[in-house]
């Protein structure tokens, strides 16, 4: 009978090793799933979702020491102090984001994009309110005045014929 007992030691983490691995498995889903930016965090409150019981610190040591799978971290904003805004102009539309007629009221602004290298694109686009629709949209590297006044050169030359003496052009006056 000693081999009994050997056969117990040897076979008694059976069950442990079978439940890791299928915990690694449903972790490496879930990160490439959502495309490798969740961290340990989520991941663990996806993995209750699922009914899988395990600690942050467990999927953390799974992710990062097991698995060899990291989050995408933004890099940090460098220290922004914020300056005052050359000129600040009235806000004529007071929360009223309707327009009875096209191109008479536009709504302008900037969307930062993260890309998965690190870098980021600035975005700035310009809608119609009666509509609703995209008028022009511009990307580019930095977040310039010059970037804006393409954007608005590019949206003015999608509309030809459009009387620019009744458009209203409405902006957070933000960068």
């Amino acid at each position: 009978m000693p081999n009994a007992y050997y056969n117990y030691l040897k076979n008694r983490k059976s069950d442990y090793y079978e439940r890791k691995a299928k915990i690694k498995e449903e972790i490496a889903n879930i990160y490439h799933l959502h495309g490798g930016v969740d961290g340990y965090r989520t991941i663990h409150v996806y993995l209750l979702r699922k009914g899988i019981s395990v600690s942050k610190t467990t999927v953390h040591k799974y992710m990062n020491t097991e698995l060899q799978i990291f989050s995408i971290v933004r890099k940090k904003k460098p220290n922004y102090e914020k300056g005052t805004p050359h000129r600040v102009f009235d806000n004529k539309l007071n929360q009223n984001f309707t327009a009875e007629q096209i191109n008479r009221k536009w709504c302008t602004d900037f969307t930062y994009l993260f890309l998965t290298d690190g870098s980021k694109r600035y975005n700035c686009s310009i809608i119609d309110l009666h509509e609703r629709c995209l008028i022009a949209g511009i990307t580019d590297k930095y977040i310039t005045s010059d970037l804006a006044k393409r954007t608005l050169q590019r949206a003015l030359e999608s509309q030809p014929g459009t009387d620019t003496s009744g458009l209203m052009l409405h902006s957070d006056q933000g960068s």
